[in-house]
């Protein structure tokens, strides 16, 4: 991807299907029932009715909202501060995947498929954040010559 502006994108498109992943969870949780499986059987509901469901009282799928809400809010801000915090949020919402992963295969034994669609997600946003950071953090929003990252996409764009 050449620019910001599609990694930009590319990112927030990320954090919306999460969202929706994690907003689907959430109401089942608070519903009291249990996820659909479009595959079939029960591994989903055995996921969110075991004891690691909640962290310190804390649905777990509400932590994945508030993950996703800030990838969604890195995705919007044109800078350094965008970055940094795209990365961060992607690297605590990957690991934290990968511990929940871990859960599930090892201690609950049943995998849910709409947890595994959200690591999927959350591993790409973690990608896509990275790949902006590297590419074209450092310069605060600006270029050398003064020209923001905003215009010099316009520019590059026409030339």
């Amino acid at each position: 991807m050449r620019s910001e502006t599609g990694l930009r994108l590319t990112l927030g498109a990320l954090a919306v299907i999460g969202l929706g992943i994690a907003a689907y969870l959430t109401v089942v949780h608070y519903e009291g029932g249990d996820p659909v499986c479009l595959a079939g059987g029960e591994s989903c509901a055995k996921v969110q009715e075991s004891e690691y469901a909640d962290l310190l009282g804390v649905p777990v799928p509400l932590i994945g909202i508030v993950g996703y809400l800030t990838i969604l809010t890195a995705a919007l801000i044109p800078s350094d501060l965008g970055r940094f915090l795209g990365v961060f949020a992607g690297l605590v919402g990957a690991g934290f995947s990968i511990y929940l992963t871990y859960l599930e295969l090892f201690e609950i034994d049943a995998v849910c498929q709409w947890c595994v669609g959200s690591a999927i997600v959350m591993g790409l946003a973690l990608a896509a954040a990275l790949v902006r950071a590297v590419r074209f953090g450092g310069h605060g929003g600006t270029h050398q010559n003064g020209i923001s990252d905003e215009r010099k996409e316009q520019i590059d764009g026409i030339t």
